[in-house]
Parts: structure tokens; sequence; C-alpha cells
């Protein structure tokens, strides 16, 4: 479809890591090369608001995750790439969703269960640590897709909840006060496997156990060298497909590199070989994107400039949207 609107954004709470890029930021950058209609791609940095309430650290984040995505290859000239909070309209299509939305609805939340759980576990009471921007997060997240009449939303497995939230609370605005919002449809990448941290478990902030981005390369091949492996002797033959070392590396490498490093796990190499392999592959790949990263946050000024401009595009939807909305509901100016 050539005007199809597909949305996506991050969410500063950490510095990317690999499992980022693999999980998010690579699909997105994909999703728009491929695009012939509209893609937008925020920076969540109000839904980071739940967790990260330090005034230097949110910022900094914010503009790390804008510098991530103008050094990985995401041209503004080409999407809509703006700031979250630089979008007034959605905030307040927040409160009047907000109103037609159950409570019940959030209760069953997977990210507000989970914390209710551990707070269970830990024999705390149930919303210990649990503010009201995280108890109502998914509606602000319907609407940052809803006030875009968003048709595509690329999530991970765990998002997929969020995406079916928004279509619930589009579709009671709807039978409520006409025809209004589109309902959006989620996409989950192909590759959907767990990206593996230092440790063998997925890589999380939350664990401790990430590589980050744009370390600088020394940095880099030392958090490599610590991936776990298994006992197996360097010159016996190694399966790659249960390999995290194989699994990062054939994000980064041709699939002549790939094939050429699969034959050599089935003959036998070391794991130091491998992880040296893996190291180059990352490094090749990143080694100008860091340099255009750090130029970035070198020069915020220059991020403002470009996500003041996708802001300004971005308000050009939302605008006449909200417009629409507050006329149904019997606010009109």
């Amino acid at each position: 479809m050539s005007n199809e609107i597909v949305l996506t954004g991050i969410k500063p709470t950490g510095k990317v890591h690999l499992g980022n890029y693999i999980g998010a930021i690579k699909p997105a950058l994909q999703i728009a090369g491929a695009s012939n209609g509209t893609a937008l791609y925020f920076i969540a940095d109000y839904h980071g608001l739940t967790f990260i309430q330090n005034r230097d650290e949110l910022g900094n984040l914010s503009y790390g995750i804008a510098a991530t995505w103008l050094a990985l290859g995401l041209d503004p000239g080409r999407v809509v790439l703006y700031r979250q909070s630089d979008v007034p309209e959605i905030f307040e299509l927040n409160w009047i969703l907000s109103c037609l939305t159950p409570k019940g609805l959030m209760n069953r939340a997977h990210a507000y269960k989970a914390i209710q759980d551990q707070n269970e576990q830990l024999g705390l009471d149930a919303d210990t640590g649990v503010n009201m921007g995280l108890f109502t997060y998914p509606i602000l997240m319907a609407a940052d897709i809803l006030l875009f009449q968003s048709d595509k939303v690329p999530v991970g497995k765990d998002q997929i909840q969020h995406v079916e939230i928004a279509r619930d609370i589009a579709e009671r605005f709807n039978r409520n006060y006409g025809d209004t919002f589109k309902l959006p449809d989620y996409i989950v990448g192909e590759n959907t496997a767990v990206i593996p941290g230092l440790d063998g478990r997925k890589m999380s902030k939350s664990y401790n156990n990430t590589i980050p981005l744009f370390e600088p390369a020394d940095t880099l091949k030392k958090l490599i060298r610590k991936i776990k492996t298994d006992s197996t002797l360097p010159h016996e033959p190694k399966d790659p497909d249960t390999s995290n070392i194989f699994l990062l590396y054939k994000e980064f490498a041709t699939p002549a590199q790939i094939q050429d490093l699969r034959n050599r796990y089935l003959s036998g190499i070391s794991w130091g070989e491998a992880k040296q392999e893996l190291f180059q592959a990352v490094n090749a790949f990143l080694e100008e994107p860091r340099k255009k990263y750090n130029d970035l946050m070198a020069a915020p000024e220059q991020i403002d400039q470009i996500l003041h401009e996708g802001a300004r595009k971005a308000r050009a939807i939302a605008v006449p949207l909200l417009a629409k909305v507050k006329s149904k509901i019997g606010l009109e100016n």
C-alpha cells in the first residue's frame, strides 16, 4: 500500500546494546528502506519517565536513541523522526482515551502483572514500585499509535499485547462516537530468537549482561571475550546453530563469511578464535556508525534541529486528527 503508515518507537531507559539493535533497530531500518508509505520513528521519552527520573540521564538517553538511529543510517528526509514530548497532541489524546478505558484492561497488562507477581514473591504490597505512569502506560502507547492512524506497528513478542490494547481502545471509541480511528496491526519480525547476553540469558539491562553498541573497540573486544561458552575442546567440532557467538555473528557478517565460519565450527574451532571472528565482524560494521554517533552526541543542537523538524511533520498529521476527535466528543473549537 502506497499510503500505509508504519510507526515504531524506542524507550530511552539505558545504553543501546547489540540486543536492541538486532531485535528492534535493524528491523525498523529495514522497514524504513522498504516502505513506500509514511514511516514514523519516535523517541518515547515520556514512556522513559516511568523509570528514569533523573533530569540529565533522561535527556542524555533520549539524545542517545536519536543519535543511534541516525548513525545507523535512518534518513530523516525519508521518514518522520521525532521526540514524543515534542508532540503535545499525543498527551491530550491520552487523557481522552483514558476516560474510555476500563481499569480492568490495565489490570491485565503484562508489565503491570509482572511487577505484581514479583512483589507477591517478595512478600511486598502488590503495588509497591508502581506509579500511575507505569500503570497507564498502555493508554499512552495507544495514543502514540492511534493519533497517526498507524496501519502497522513493528514490535517484539512481548509488546503484542500493547497493540491489541490500542485496537481495543480504538474500537471502544469508534463504537461510542462513530468511525474515527484505524485499527492497527502488529508486525513481529521473522527474527524472533532471544538475543543472548554475556551469560547466555537474554541480553538485558536488568541482567547487566549487555554489549553496548558504541563502546570503543578495545572495550567491545573485552566484552565479547566474556561471552559464556561450553567446555568443548578447541579441536572438537561444534554446532554453530546452538552457539551464542555464531547467532550474534550472523547479524553482522556477509553470507560468505557466515558460511565460512559455519564450516570452521563443524571442522573444529577454538572459542577464542570464534570470539575473535565475532569481534572483527561487529567492529567492522560499527566503525563508521560509532564515529557518527560520537559526533552527533557532541553536537546535541544538530540532533535537536532534526527532531524539531520531525515534530513539525508529525504535528501536521496529529493536529487535524485531534481536532476531529475533539469534535466527535463534543469539544469543537
